[in-house]
């Protein structure tokens, strides 16, 4: 057997390890254990209030609820299966439990579609609260779509297989080398590769790079040569933001799966919206009613009837059976036709194992985010591709694995990865970078790009004023600040750590002026690598009145971990590093991956504040402060107390 075909045996074995992990780690978290335990997991919430039920699109029932006990994290996200339940004397059991899908989360709010016809009575009786439950679908999809790519007998899928692990080369054609209009010599030459290629083309972006832009130019090249079109991504974000961008070039898009959002946007853009909109809907419609009219006509007769009465039934029975054909073609028929207008289909690498899909080629397969999606996941629209055309960064946050032992063999190597490493010519990396000026881009460019990237002409003017320095080191060696572990979470937290960033931080905005902020919008943003640090920096800011001026803020700061600011940019940005101890642990902070992304968020200005006695006994971090006190940006905290 090819050594190949091995590495994707093993692959699957990971999976099942990661699977069962994540189950275990589920039911330890939620089998046995009480409301106020699995608050503290941030797998529930409870109590919760009903805010508003609304019908949406293609008659699916809306419902936004709200915790009023936001102290607890949440790994609720848009996508995720969700229970409601309550709590209230007499309601328990399953049936007093409806499921849903989650549409939109945030910290306090979730907007869920509810598997139901109607909001059930005990919703509105007080003490509700909402589980999230165990995804087994996708395990289920991603282990399905690795035994198909090992024992793949489809000519070209067994090619693609052997051009990704290296077996066979990569083909490219010649091609007009156009150069559009709006994009860099390194988008261009990304465009050409993608046009060239005839199995895979890779999309290298670092941060700030304009990777977006450069597929959506790719995305229309290939519907103006009118191919068939599939996108997709990891997340229900990375997907939705697409479709938008897609939607404002005119192109017809049809978003599959649940909406991540419910901006109006992107609603539109999914298959219950285009069946409602469409011109033969109304005739659908009026078949449906016809339909429970007769239904309602036929049970009114009771068992004790006679003959006549019997006949009469089963003409009506005969009747509710023929409407439904003719619904059924009818919505086959709106459906063909919205899949012929349809110039690009959107899904998530899961999601595209839709049976809407079933039996379609795809002439490109666009996959955004490539370098977090897992493997088996990333295979599930490469099963529909004629050609692939990757999108990502390996140097940024790779997929989030629970198991240790997986991770460790090899499952947190993404496809991605390996055609890049094995297959170097398919790719192109984007290399002028329009996000942060070139202080605060040097250390990563340096780093983790060869000193390939350039800022662009744009950067030399993205700061608060020519006086404010870009980029700063707070160290707080020597300061006493010290790392604990929350009892609860086992996550490590840094109290006098967090109440130094949160007055440095405002004494900075003082600075710069609050009116300034106020007045042009300036975003700022708080990262900790821990969550237990997130949740004391949240605290002090939004729940206390230590600093009144930043809690006035609060709509333009955001306080989360690194994962929680991938793909996304602050005007001004502060990164406690919290680790501070006589040992020199400094626990995934060692992830340099994670780091990369969190010292590119800044647009204007970025602040660290850490022990670099602590830190700097990691060769990373000793050569990132190296790099700061050569740009002159290193201070002491003592110069502050």
């Amino acid at each position: 057997m090819p050594n190949y075909l091995e590495e994707l045996k093993l692959g699957l074995k990971l999976l099942k390890l990661e699977w069962q992990e994540d189950l275990a780690q589920y039911k330890k978290k939620f089998l046995n254990t009480t409301v106020a335990d699995k608050k503290k997991e941030g797998i529930t919430w409870h109590p919760i209030l009903l805010k508003k039920t609304k019908i949406g699109m293609g008659e699916r029932l809306i419902v936004e609820v709200e915790r009023t006990d936001t102290q607890y994290p949440s790994a609720f996200s848009s996508g995720k299966s969700v229970s409601f339940f309550s709590t209230q004397e007499g309601f328990h059991g399953s049936e007093f439990r409806v499921n849903g899908v989650v549409n939109q989360a945030k910290r306090d709010s979730l907007i869920v579609t509810l598997q139901a016809d109607e909001v059930p009575d005990w919703m509105d009786s007080g003490r509700l609260g909402v589980d999230l439950l165990f995804d087994e679908a996708s395990y289920r999809e991603m282990e399905a779509a690795l035994k198909k790519v090992i024992s793949s007998e489809v000519p070209r899928l067994t090619e693609l297989r052997e051009i990704a692990y290296g077996e066979k080369s990569p083909k490219f054609k010649d091609i007009n080398q156009v150069q559009l209009e709006g994009l860099n010599f390194s988008q261009n030459l990304a465009c050409q590769k993608i046009e060239s290629a005839q199995d895979f083309a890779i999309v290298h972006g670092p941060p700030g790079t304009g990777k977006t832009t450069t597929l959506i130019a790719a995305i229309q090249q290939a519907v103006a040569l009118n191919q068939r079109i599939l996108v997709t991504a990891p997340s229900n974000a990375a997907v939705d933001l697409l479709v938008e961008k897609l939607v404002d070039r005119g192109i017809q898009t049809l978003r599959l799966g649940h909406p991540a959002r419910v901006e109006e946007k992107i609603l539109n853009q999914t298959l219950d919206a285009k069946i409602a909109f469409h011109d033969s809907y109304r005739d659908l419609k009026k078949l449906r009613k016809e339909t429970e009219s007769y239904l309602r006509l036929a049970k009114q007769y009771k068992r004790n009837f006679g003959p006549e009465e019997r006949a009469q039934r089963k003409l009506m029975y005969q009747e509710v059976s023929r409407i439904r054909e003719a619904a059924e073609h009818l919505e086959d028929y709106i459906r063909t036709d919205i899949y012929q207008r349809t110039q690009v289909f959107a899904s998530t690498l899961v999601g595209s194992s839709s049976h809407h899909l079933k039996g379609i080629v795809f002439d490109v397969v666009f996959i955004d985010e490539a370098a977090q999606g897992l493997e088996a996941a990333t295979w599930i629209p490469i099963l529909k591709a004629k050609k692939v055309v990757f999108a990502g960064d390996h140097c940024q946050l790779p997929p989030t694995i629970k198991s240790y032992d997986a991770a460790k063999q090899g499952l947190s190597t993404t496809l991605f990865e390996k055609i890049i490493r094995r297959q170097p010519q398919t790719a192109q990396m984007l290399q002028v970078q329009y996000r942060m000026p070139e202080a605060i881009m040097g250390f990563s460019n340096q780093h983790f790009y060869d000193g390939k990237l350039e800022a662009a002409p744009n950067t030399q003017f993205h700061a608060f004023s020519p006086e404010e320095a870009v980029l700063e080191w707070i160290d707080t060696a020597g300061s006493g600040y010290t790392d604990q572990q929350e009892a609860e979470s086992l996550s490590t937290f840094n109290p006098e750590e967090a109440r130094f960033a949160c007055t440095y931080l405002n004494d900075t905005v003082k600075r710069i002026g609050f009116g300034l902020f106020k007045e042009k919008g300036w975003s700022i943003g708080l990262i900790a690598p821990y969550s237990a640090q997130v949740r004391r920096l949240r605290h002090l800011i939004f729940e206390t009145y230590e600093f009144p001026n930043l809690k006035a803020f609060a709509d333009l700061i955001t306080i989360d971990t690194v994962d929680g600011f991938q793909g996304q940019e602050r005007d001004l940005m502060l990164i406690s590093l919290t680790r501070s101890n006589e040992k020199g642990e400094i626990g995934f902070l060692a992830d340099e991956r994670r780091m990369n992304v969190a010292i590119t968020r800044a647009k204007r200005k970025l602040i660290l504040i850490g022990d670099s006695s602590t830190l700097a006994q990691n060769p990373f971090f000793d050569e990132l402060i190296r790099y700061v006190e050569t740009s002159g940006s290193y201070r002491s905290v003592w110069e502050f107390l």
